[in-house]
């Protein structure tokens, strides 16, 4: 064994991805049901730190794994987020995220009053139960010590597998349904226009009739099937091509035009035909529908785009992301110039920009470095916070002149695993061996008092999100995922929710609860 461990403290990258390959078998061992994923990394890195400490690698390559998470993360969810704090979910998300936070720094504070905990340690657990590595660089600088990171160290392993088994312990319980996409996400139905009311009116007209979601996209008419605009106007016997999202929409927007008349225009290919290609041309990326401007004149019409095995309906302000798979309904005499327009590249999926990532993430170090001042607390430092943030901003802007600041999905979720397992087993490994020492000289009192604050944390936000505003599984689970900051969790949360709820809870919720953990420490620190 000595052998071993000799030869892996001689290599410590050989020894990072050895933890890694095993983190990952570990993570893939179901127990009806339950698994760790990619969370048994950081399990895996602890044993491996304490087993061969001086095989811990540079702090640096965590850090980077961290940011380069943070940034992907938010560069993907940037709209989302800004859009959930203008919107009734997104301040109740937050709020409801905020009563966790608060609890568990209150619990944190009466452990320093009624159990005799030092302030270093109280902090160190509270950062370490919400897995915020800000916080506990906030609680250092403010105490001058390194008590927090002791109290880290040991709640730390807590706060990834706590909520984990809280959203485990609930799903089994409750056994919630999660709607996930199936199929193409897309429906379609051609409709016979029976209402005379409707001749002569502009197809924007009728489409403020029908139920949301619902576009008219084509349609048939003297035996002619064409790309319609919101300026053709409607005649008695056209038939129209309507998409959506559900039946039930179409059914609605069915009955109230006239008829259902299926095989009029999809059995007629001559005028007009589906064509599906890759958006990588630079000039259509970053860009709105309603802003390009098809070849030829009303010759062609975008049916949907699929991002990833989502389809999006073809709104004006959709944004053209690299990758993105463009269905469009044209003449066929059009399909190479449509080709052209759009790049239709396959390496579009994976291409991206490492300008844009490079000037992102520069600007998201610059702003995690400055020092905000503020009253009674003093200085504030986000941190890594500051590379979420900048990259929620760039993924709300999507587009600055000629950069382009999005990342194709399947190149940013590589990058964003990635970046997860670097920072999990590198800070796992660097924790190992002061975990294994508090713990032996603590007992179980440490490991009981992080797992106090983890629950006061947690069980808030389970009880009220579930049972007081009767909120989907896997909306409380992003916001769990995102007061508790671990991407570990979040990752969790996708296993057992496999929809895009819990990653848009995360982004709402992780930057603002982030600051909400670094003001709190500054404030304790100064008051004790």
């Amino acid at each position: 064994m000595e052998f071993i461990k000799t030869f892996l403290e001689q290599q410590p990258m050989m020894a990072l991805f050895l933890t890694i390959a095993i983190g990952y078998l570990v993570g893939e061992i179901n127990i009806k049901g339950f698994s760790l994923g990619v969370g048994a990394v950081l399990f895996v890195a602890l044993a491996m730190g304490w087993f061969a400490p001086k095989s811990v690698p540079a702090a640096m390559i965590g850090t980077l794994g961290l940011a380069l998470f943070l940034y992907t993360v938010g560069v993907q969810y940037g709209k989302q987020f800004f859009t959930g704090l203008t919107s009734r979910n997104g301040r109740r998300a937050n709020l409801i995220a905020l009563s966790g936070v608060l609890l568990a720094g209150l619990v944190s504070f009466a452990l320093v009053k009624t159990m005799g905990v030092t302030v270093g340690y109280a902090l160190g657990l509270f950062a370490g139960a919400g897995t915020s590595t800000p916080t506990l660089q906030a609680a250092i600088e403010a105490l001058r010590n390194s008590d927090p990171a002791v109290g880290y160290s040991v709640a730390y392993p807590i706060g990834v597998a706590g909520p984990i088994l809280f959203l485990y312990v609930g799903f089994l319980i409750l056994k919630p349904k999660i709607e996930t996409s199936t199929g193409t996400g897309l429906e379609m139905l051609e409709i016979l226009v029976r209402d005379a009311e409707l001749t002569g009116k502009t197809l924007a007209e009728v489409m403020t009739t029908l139920p949301t979601g619902v576009q008219i996209v084509a349609r048939r008419r003297a035996g002619r099937n064409e790309p319609v605009t919101p300026t053709a106007v409607v005649a008695e016997d056209d038939v129209l091509l309507a998409v959506g999202t559900s039946k039930e929409a179409l059914a609605l927007a069915g009955k109230s035009l006239g008829e259902e008349a299926p095989g009029h225009l999809v059995k007629d290919r001559e005028h007009m035909d589906y064509l599906r290609v890759f958006a990588s041309r630079p000039t259509v990326v970053g860009r709105t529908l309603g802003e390009l401007h098809l070849p030829g004149e009303n010759g062609a019409v975008v049916l949907h785009v699929r991002r990833g095995d989502t389809d999006l309906l073809a709104q004006p302000n959709l944004v053209l992301e690299f990758g993105d798979r463009v269905g469009l309904l044209a003449n066929r005499e059009r399909f190479v110039a449509m080709r052209k327009f759009f790049g239709d590249s396959i390496k579009g999926t994976a291409e991206f920009s490492y300008i844009s990532i490079g000037l992102g993430m520069a600007l998201g170090f610059l702003i995690g470095a400055l020092q905000v001042p503020l009253p009674i607390i003093g200085m504030l430092v986000v941190g890594l916070a500051g590379v979420l943030i900048v990259g929620l901003i760039l993924g709300n802007l999507r587009r600055t002149g000629g950069v382009n600041w999005t990342i194709p999905l399947s190149a940013n979720l590589v990058l964003r695993n990635f970046g997860l397992t670097l920072f999990l087993a590198q800070v796992g490994m660097s924790s190992g061996p002061k975990f294994a020492t508090t713990v032996s000289e603590t007992g179980f009192q440490m490991l009981g008092y992080g797992t106090v604050v983890l629950i006061a944390l947690v069980l808030p936000i389970m009880v009220v999100g579930l049972f007081v505003y009767r909120m989907r599984y896997d909306e409380v689970a992003g916001i769990v995922a995102g007061a508790c900051g671990n991407p570990a969790i979040l990752a969790y949360s996708n296993r057992l929710a496999p929809t895009d709820r819990p990653d848009l809870g995360y982004a709402m919720i992780f930057p603002g609860m982030t600051i909400i953990k670094i003001l709190f420490v500054d404030m304790v620190a100064k008051l004790l």
